[in-house]
C-alpha cells in the first residue's frame, strides 16, 4: 500500500447517520459527488466507514486548501449539502484538519 497522505493535505472528517426515512436518492448523489470532487482536482482519496451502532464516518483528503476550498464551495456540493440537511441526515459533524506529519508502515512480505 502507498501511503496517500503527505504534510499540507487537507483532510475532512464527515461523521453523520441517517434519518430512517432517507432520501433514496442518496446512494447515486454521494457516488456523482466522488466523481465530482475528482473533476476539480487535488482529491487524493475518500474513504467511508460505518460503525455497529450505525454512524457513518467520511474521511476526505484533498492534497492543499486551494482544492479543499474549491470542492466546499462548489455549486453542486452545497446543493447536495442541502438535500442532505432536508432529507438525508439526522444528525452530522465535520471537522477540517491540515495533516501536520504523516508516516505508514508497510509488512515485508
Amino acid at each position: 500500500m502507498t501511503d496517500p497522505f503527505c504534510e499540507g493535505q487537507i483532510v475532512t472528517v464527515f461523521r453523520s447517520r441517517l434519518r430512517e426515512d432517507a432520501d433514496p436518492r442518496y446512494e447515486a448523489l454521494d457516488s456523482s459527488l466522488r466523481a465530482r470532487a475528482a473533476e476539480l482536482g487535488g482529491l487524493v482519496e475518500v474513504k467511508s466507514f460505518v460503525a455497529d451502532d450505525g454512524e457513518r464516518a467520511t474521511l476526505v483528503t484533498f492534497t492543499d486548501r486551494v482544492s479543499h476550498e474549491r470542492w466546499a464551495n462548489d455549486d453542486e456540493h452545497r446543493a447536495a449539502q442541502r438535500l442532505g440537511r432536508s432529507s438525508v441526515y439526522a444528525e452530522f459533524s465535520i471537522q477540517v484538519a491540515e495533516c501536520l506529519s504523516a508516516w505508514a508502515f508497510t509488512a515485508p512480505d
